[in-house]
């Protein structure tokens, strides 16, 4: 498939504009001196697939990304990079993994990719699938060139570590949580970290966060219930890690196609919309097609802007 140019020099600009109007920012205490030591694009939730234009959409985000007067040093994206692998066949599956991997190979800047649980192959279907040498996990990591789902790196001064929200849940479906082997990784990680070295943390599923009570009728029952597949069942358990460490400072995710931002324990949260908005069928509630642009200072300090790319629904 050959992608053309989505976007025009002035649809860009207007969109540019158009992410003024709905900035999600943090900035914290910060010196007057501070430098900016990285601009990340995180494009969260793209859910490429053949239909709806998807392709070029994803492009195009792409394109809006890249086309920034200040551009960004590295590109972030937080899972659910494909449509769905959890209850497709082998061949639908390909498919999809063959555009993302098109569409991301114009892509000249570095790359840290998030495996989301749409990016799991056969758990929708273990029954048919779980012999496959690709079932699981393993077909994702396989594509983006991943050792494991979750890692940690250090770039300008500042500590990331990529988490693995996705476990799977006895019988059918998953929840969001990290197992025994990833927490007791994660604990020994940020014991690790010199105490003057930033920390960002990405998960494709938020850790803490607003926005899952408005993800569907959560209050209907009298009381509100957030689903463990939507927020980290596991977040006190987090959080109560991350006190600990003063230098934890802040955590992106996507997953629930909205845009929020919790201050909890002088940890900052950031769910960052969806760069396919409401599946590429229009918005979603209050989100529209979009990415985040995040700016890490070497203070400590960052800032965290929704942008909108312009995308019309086809």
């Amino acid at each position: 498939m050959d992608f053309k140019p989505a976007l025009s020099r002035r649809d860009l600009l207007a969109a540019s504009a158009a992410g003024i109007l709905m900035p999600s920012l943090a900035k914290g205490a910060f010196r007057a001196d501070r430098k900016r030591v990285l601009r990340i694009a995180h494009l969260t939730d793209i859910h490429v697939q053949p239909e709806k234009g998807a392709p070029e959409g994803m492009e195009a985000a792409l394109q809006h990304a890249l086309a920034q007067q200040d551009k960004p040093d590295l590109i972030f994206t937080g899972g659910d990079l494909i449509m769905d692998a959890l209850g497709q066949t082998r061949e639908r599956t390909k498919t999809q993994w063959d555009l993302f991997t098109k569409v991301m190979g114009g892509v000249k800047i570095p790359v840290e990719h998030t495996i989301g649980n749409h990016d799991v192959w056969g758990w929708g279907k273990r029954d048919v699938y779980s012999k496959e040498p690709e079932y699981g996990k393993k077909w994702a990591c396989d594509v983006l060139s991943l050792a494991k789902p979750y890692r940690s790196f250090d770039r300008a001064g500042w500590h990331f570590i990529v988490l693995d929200s996705t476990f799977m849940k006895e019988g059918s479906g998953y929840t969001a949580k990290l197992d025994d082997e990833q927490f007791e990784w994660l604990t020994g990680d940020l014991k690790s970290v010199p105490k003057e070295t930033p920390i960002m943390v990405v998960s494709h599923i938020p850790i803490v966060a607003a926005c899952p009570m408005f993800d569907g009728d959560n209050e209907k029952s009298g009381d509100w219930v957030i689903p463990g597949a939507w927020m980290h069942l596991d977040a006190r358990k987090i959080k109560n890690e991350f006190r600990k460490y003063s230098n934890v400072k802040l955590c992106v995710s996507g997953h629930i196609h909205l845009i929020d931002q919790v201050v909890y324990n002088d940890v900052t949260y950031f769910c960052n919309g969806a760069v396919s908005g409401g599946w590429w069928g229009g918005d979603y509630q209050e989100c529209t097609y979009g990415y985040a642009l995040v700016d890490l200072y070497d203070d400590g300090s960052f800032e965290n802007r929704y942008v909108p790319f312009g995308w019309k629904t086809r």
